[in-house]
């Protein structure tokens, strides 16, 4: 296990650092945050400034908990933007290391198993850690952080909580100083894979650090707790990680979904809620036509204000899980796979006027397309009427053809115009936030 070695690289609060390196500022002195402006000041920050976190504002601090004394910079989000720029720095790493070997984590964020490398580069792996942030510093200009592991999790830990502490900002872990110096860290939240909910339930056995779930004496019971992710419990408590880059590279999913989700900017009513419901069943389908793939069921989630029925439209965050009610979740199955907006649309609405409370307001909606898979050619039902199935499969393909040649916004349906309407705003944004474009 300790042949292997990983490196885990992470973009210092990238989003801020971006908008930093576009304004000619540095990153690390620049107090600057990643906002919308035309929201309220509750909503969350995307990104805030290393000197900004270092005056104790949270990474993820809502608008109006900055401090007003705090002179700062706000930049509207730019997702396109920060995807080019992850781009430029993967092109980067593709110069040491064969993409089989790198998982990208997140936008920000990848590992590398470094292992065969450093008889080429001649170099040891810390040095070469080293070398990779400080090209990425020098061609792009964003500051980075690096953990180093014999495994993925040391790896991971290595990054996230050694570098914190670390003054250059690189983190190394093996397994003892696993146990030396981490075994009685605290809150178990800072490891990967324990979120609240799990450090809630090893608190109710009396487990609080690593090193009292590594010797915790009765495994049945844990078994009995967490089930099979006991295993990775254990396995993490000891600094143990047997997956390996080439094990998630070769993964595949036995079945597939799509999901679209929305937090509304306000609560809707139930009709206003609905024609949402429509645009997102209508953008769902023209996704699967372009991915020539289908869905045998829809899954409807929706979600309520808590006090929907006595608190005033804008008194609300919609951001808070406290605001959230109980789901109201159904699921329709078609009569067969399908993508065709047709036979979706009329389920989906029969579905959400059969389960949502028409008393309440909504402001979560998601739409969850189940077991899909490519869509089988020339094979209709006898059911199906062919001809105007065919006429919808053209018109849906028109419909993608012009969007992708002239925007998503060049062609809309009446709906997408209605002053409630939600998915002229979506088009223009990127995993759920301003694109920049």
């Amino acid at each position: 296990m300790g042949e292997k070695q990983y490196l885990c690289i992470d973009l210092k609060s990238f989003y801020a650092s971006v908008e930093c390196v576009e304004r000619g500022l540095d990153p690390m002195t620049t107090n600057l945050v990643v906002a919308d402006p035309e929201r309220t000041s509750k909503t969350i920050c995307l990104a805030v400034s290393p000197s900004l976190k270092a005056r104790g504002v949270s990474g993820r601090a809502r608008v109006f908990e900055i401090p007003e004394s705090f002179d700062y910079i706000m930049a509207p989000p730019r997702m396109a933007k920060y995807v080019e720029y992850s781009a430029n720095i993967y092109a980067i790493y593709l110069r040491y290391f064969s993409k089989d070997d790198i998982h990208v984590y997140s936008i920000d964020e990848a590992f590398m198993d470094v292992t065969n490398y450093l008889p080429l580069y001649d170099c040891t792996a810390r040095e070469l850690g080293e070398r990779i942030r400080q090209e990425v510093l020098r061609e792009v200009g964003i500051p980075a952080t690096c953990g180093l592991g014999p495994n993925l999790y040391l790896a991971k830990l290595a990054l996230d909580i050694t570098a914190k502490h670390s003054p250059d900002f690189f983190g190394e872990l093996d397994y003892d100083s696993f146990q030396a110096t981490l075994w009685d860290h605290t809150p178990l939240t800072d490891f990967w894979h324990i979120g609240r909910g799990t450090e809630r339930r090893l608190a109710e056995l009396g487990i609080h650090t690593m090193g009292e779930l590594a010797l915790y004496p009765d495994m049945d019971r844990l078994y009995d707790v967490f089930g099979i992710d006991a295993e990775i419990l254990i396995d993490h408590a000891w600094g143990y990680e047997p997956v390996r880059i080439a094990d998630i590279k070769g993964y595949r999913a036995q079945t597939h979904s799509i999901t679209n989700a929305q937090v509304l900017g306000c609560p809707y009513s139930f009709d206003d809620a609905l024609l949402v419901v429509k645009e997102m069943a209508d953008a769902s389908c023209l996704d699967m036509v372009g991915k020539r793939v289908a869905a045998e069921s829809v899954t409807l989630v929706v979600r309520y204000d808590r006090e929907s029925a006595s608190r005033p439209a804008g008194a609300y965050d919609p951001r808070d899980p406290r605001n959230y009610a109980a789901d109201a979740r159904g699921t329709i199955r078609f009569p067969e796979a399908t993508n065709s907006r047709e036979t979706i649309l009329p389920l989906l609405v029969e579905l959400f006027e059969d389960i949502v409370d028409r008393e309440r307001l909504v402001h979560n909606l998601m739409l969850n397309f189940n077991n899909v898979a490519p869509e089988e050619e020339g094979q209709l039902s006898l059911f199906v009427d062919a001809e105007r199935t065919a006429e919808e499969r053209s018109r849906q393909e028109a419909i993608l053809d012009i969007k992708r040649k002239f925007g998503k916004n060049s062609l809309l349906k009446g709906i997408d115009l209605m002053p409630q309407a939600t998915q002229r705003d979506r088009n223009r944004q990127l995993g759920g936030h301003k694109s920049g474009e």
